[in-house]
């Protein structure tokens, strides 16, 4: 006779984490459309337009599972100014790293003062 194991309950989120993943999956996106853009304007050699988009897609996603800890977050703010730093390659990067930067900045702050009110301190302190 087999027991029937009990699905482990999924550990609580909190409105930080969610919606600083749902900004870095939208980055994700987008780093994937760059990586075409500049392959395509041959900015950059292919090898290292696809490395490195393919490197910066792969963190990006990796950090949205590591935004639960504090450290995490800080990995997010340096995505941040990686995105940035694209601006680098194509000037228009600028403008759109800085309208998701924007979306970055408003999702931590909005979710730390919901956080705030649903838990009562913040959840960056243990």
């Amino acid at each position: 006779m087999t027991k029937s194991r009990q699905p482990r309950p999924r550990r609580a989120r909190s409105v930080t984490e969610m919606l600083l993943s749902i900004v870095l999956v939208l980055e994700a996106v987008l780093v994937f459309f760059v990586t075409l853009t500049v392959y395509g304007l041959d900015v950059l050699t292919p090898a290292l337009a696809f490395g490195g988009g393919a490197a910066l897609l792969v963190v990006q996603m990796i950090t949205t599972q590591l935004l639960r800890f504090h450290w995490g977050m800080w990995i997010g703010w340096g995505l941040q100014v990686a995105l940035l730093a694209t601006g680098l390659l194509l000037p228009a990067m600028y403008i759109v790293a800085a309208v998701f930067v924007a979306m970055w900045v408003y999702c931590y702050i909005r979710g730390q003062q919901i956080d705030r009110q649903k838990f009562g301190r913040s959840v960056d302190t243990p």
